[in-house]
């Protein structure tokens, strides 16, 4: 009996939760209820403040103000006025910079203290809003920061970071550790006297650092040094995440924000953030829920929130709201902040138009900008499979998707014993070659999910997963060591040879190990760090992988601009049982070299492969060095290629 009662109780429940949804989505659809301003948030001047926030179903908003983060009574309260479009508006006269502010939201029978979704400033582990003056945020020089300008998206190099991860060893030789102040220190060196810090990233030759959540994060206690964690848990999207300050209380975070984006610009590198609008850290008593009650989330059939990020919830970005948000926030961060890229997170389960809005936006700003994200979600969702950004929505869009088909034809699973292509699988060279292409449509045998290059990261290690240094030690444990760096680096190699845009984990240059944790997101700093000492140890390593950063720099080759470029420019030859081989002729995209070849043997003995076309080929990659630099002059047709190696040649 009483089993029939708790299964009553939760069919009601459910019922009751069922309806609510039900009722706010009747009421939210209304074309009267969406707000196209460009002041929602805090709109600051010196001689007033004016505050707007939507919230179409609250039946009252108070204002709070404060003197410092501490003072537990407001020097002044106001309440908000009801206003067109959903929105309430309250204005403060006089200079308010350095005020701190709540709202207290009277909605669905409950009075709600929060921060405005919308704010750009924060005190110390976000309790309260700031009221800042952003111009007095801009370092010196500022006016004059430029982003890095790349002609397409794929002659980008990025390297992918965590603040922390970047200084806070020991033998990093940086003072700001797991600050963003850390990035602006030149001049560092390890304890063997090699570069660290900003000025390895320049002798490594990337063109662009994507950094690892850098928005107000909530899983962290911005006051405890030794909290860590990647940041994947968004609180407030719209303000630099405080623990990476000197500062975490007041405008220093931002200030500090920017000298670090202008030093990486100074420096001739660009910086993507990694945004995670799928998802928020909490739920019920989010930001946006708390003023808004379930309108930025999606449902199940029930009523429940839905889950297709993994962590609770998933954002609704159809909803015309939502969708403003992140667009507003993009638009933000790219226009305050001087950003020159984005990545996002679980990008399936963000609609298609909304993608397709936040790409206009942001080119529309600067058409430079690079726009890419995971083409996968953590859950299912309830979100119409037509209007996902999987693999394939992207077409025709200057969107790039993370390419895990190249990934796992390259080195097997991500964390377990399954091999790949480098490591001992076979029969992996037609998705090798699928990868090489870009993933366009190049044959009927050779084609994947893009349309054009652009719209491929190709990769195969990041921040989840093992390590590929891990990894392969994991999957080919007994294998000598000097094998497996044969596997890295030929693993790295294809992904630097091939066409579109070309992405790794920060610190495989030099062999980064997380001791075999897969999942460090909350593991420290002792397990996350780049051990800078490393870069000693394996600086043949370094030094192949900064060689073929400068290939495929000054060699525009491998970065096509175009599929009809690439189908008529990249052949692939005929070459020997798990090998592959390809020419990129006739000056591929302008390039100085009118020929280049390129082979691939995996096999553990040499393999001899027949070149392409008569006369001299001079090698500039072997089994040792990697470069633009004439290794050794050859005359063909045939050419053995050392075990587990890539060889790249060129014909003037």
């Amino acid at each position: 009996m009483e089993q029939k009662r708790d299964m009553l109780r939760g069919w009601m429940f459910n019922l009751r939760r069922r309806r609510d949804f039900e009722f706010a989505r009747e009421v939210f659809i209304d074309p009267d209820l969406y707000y196209d301003g460009d002041d929602l948030g805090v709109s600051y001047s010196k001689e007033k403040t004016r505050f707007r926030v939507w919230a179409p179903t609250a039946e009252r908003i108070r204002l709070l103000l404060f003197m410092d983060e501490e003072t537990p009574e407001p020097e002044l309260e106001l309440d908000f006025q009801k206003d067109i479009k959903g929105t309430w508006l309250a204005e403060v006269s006089g200079d308010l910079a350095g005020k701190y502010f709540i709202y207290k939201v009277h909605v669905d029978g409950k009075i709600n203290e929060v921060v405005d979704p919308y704010t750009r400033g924060l005190s110390t582990n976000s309790r309260r809003g700031l009221i800042v003056d952003l111009k007095k945020t801009n370092p010196a020089g500022w006016e004059n920061d430029r982003r890095i300008k790349l002609e397409n998206p794929q002659d980008a190099i990025i390297y992918e970071i965590h603040v922390r991860d970047f200084s806070s060893s020991a033998d990093s030789g940086i003072k700001f550790k797991g600050k963003y102040l850390a990035f602006t220190e030149t001049g560092t060196t390890s304890p063997d006297g090699l570069k660290t810090g900003i000025d390895h990233l320049k002798e490594l030759g990337i063109t662009h650092i994507h950094l690892q959540p850098v928005f107000d994060y909530a899983s962290v206690d911005e006051t405890n040094e030794e909290d860590y964690n990647w940041g994947y848990d968004p609180y407030f999207y719209n303000v630099p995440e405080g623990s990476y300050a000197t500062d975490p209380s007041d405008d220093i975070r931002i200030r500090e924000f920017k000298e670090m984006v202008k030093a990486i610009h100074d420096n001739g590198m660009g910086i993507i953030m990694d945004m995670v609008y799928n998802h928020t850290y909490t739920t019920e008593d989010s930001p946006f829920n708390l003023i808004v009650p379930r309108y930025f989330y999606r449902f199940d059939e029930f009523g429940n929130y839905a889950n297709g990020s993994g962590t609770g919830n998933e954002i609704a970005s159809e909803r015309p709201m939502v969708r403003k948000f992140i667009i507003d926030s993009v638009k933000f961060w790219a226009e305050e902040y001087h950003i020159d890229g984005f990545r996002f997170d679980l990008m399936a389960l963000h609609d298609k138009e909304t993608m397709q809005q936040v790409e206009r936006t942001l080119h529309a700003i600067d058409p430079s900008i690079i726009i890419y994200g995971e083409p996968w979600m953590g859950g299912l969702s309830p979100l119409d499979p037509s209007k996902q950004m999987v693999k394939g929505a992207q077409r025709g869009m200057r969107i790039a998707v993370f390419n895990d088909h190249f990934r796992n034809a390259i080195k097997g699973d991500n964390d377990g014993m399954g091999t790949g292509f480098v490591s001992g699988a076979h029969n992996q060279e037609m998705n090798i070659k699928r990868g090489v292409v870009g993933a366009i449509e190049y044959s009927h045998d050779i084609r994947d999910f893009t349309a054009e290059p652009w719209e491929t990261v190709n990769y195969v290690s990041s921040h989840d997963n093992l390590t590929l240094w891990d990894k392969l030690n994991k999957s080919n444990s007994n294998d000598s060591k000097e094998l497996r760096i044969r596997m890295d680096r030929m693993a790295q190699a294809i992904i630097f040879t091939s066409q579109g845009i070309a992405f790794f984990l920060g610190g495989e240059e030099i062999l980064r190990t997380k001791r075999g944790n897969h999942n460090s997101y909350n593991a420290g700093d002792e397990i996350n760090q780049i051990k800078w000492k490393r870069k000693a140890d394996y600086y043949e390593t370094f030094k192949y992988y900064q060689g073929f950063i400068e290939l495929r720099k000054k060699h525009p080759a491998f970065r096509m601009r175009n599929a009809r470029q690439i189908r008529e420019h990249l052949k692939f030859l005929p070459t020997p049982y798990n090998t592959v081989g390809f020419l990129l002729k006739d000056h591929a995209n302008d390039d100085s070299w009118k020929n280049i070849v390129v082979f691939y043997n995996p096999n553990r003995e040499a393999v001899n492969f027949k070149l392409p076309l008569e006369g001299r080929w001079k090698i500039v990659v072997n089994e040792n060095k990697a470069g633009v630099e004439t290794l050794m002059t050859v005359n063909g047709p045939d050419i053995k290629v050392p075990f587990v190696n890539t060889m790249v040649l060129y014909q003037e």
